[in-house]
């Protein structure tokens, strides 16, 4: 099966950068992500996952730090992908991070995937029921 290549899509932020790969939109956080980061990636967030039967990935693997700001970025993101029909899955291997996933209960929600091979490469959602 040939893959269609990867090609930005979006804007490219100090906090985000929006592509598409394998059929899907791959939304890369980057560095911080904090208040400030998180005000600054909402309203592109809010544009990618306003579209009907979107498949998201959400990249965490280049940030650095991720606070409630970050938590709250991907809760709000999952609501608006599931309300529309689509699918939402998460990429993250920061020990931190996935603390802070599960100590949240987010991690049952939206269970995180350790590579975006393996985000991109899965057909089916993983993000649960609203």
């Amino acid at each position: 099966m040939r893959q269609e290549p990867r090609r930005d899509s979006g804007p490219h932020t100090r906090h985000l950068r929006i592509r598409q790969d394998r059929g899907c939109t791959v939304l890369e956080f980057r560095g911080e992500i904090d208040i400030a980061a998180a005000t600054e990636m909402a309203p592109h967030l809010d544009r990618v996952t306003a579209r009907e039967s979107t498949r998201v990935v959400i990249d965490l693997l280049p940030v650095d730090f991720f606070d409630c700001s970050g938590l709250r970025l991907l809760y709000r993101a999952r609501g608006r992908v599931l309300e529309r029909g689509g699918q939402l899955q998460l990429v993250c291997a920061h020990p931190l991070t996935l603390r802070m996933l599960r100590v949240t209960g987010l991690s049952q929600l939206l269970p995180p995937l350790a590579t975006l091979d393996a985000a991109l490469g899965r057909p089916e959602a993983t993000s649960g029921s609203l």
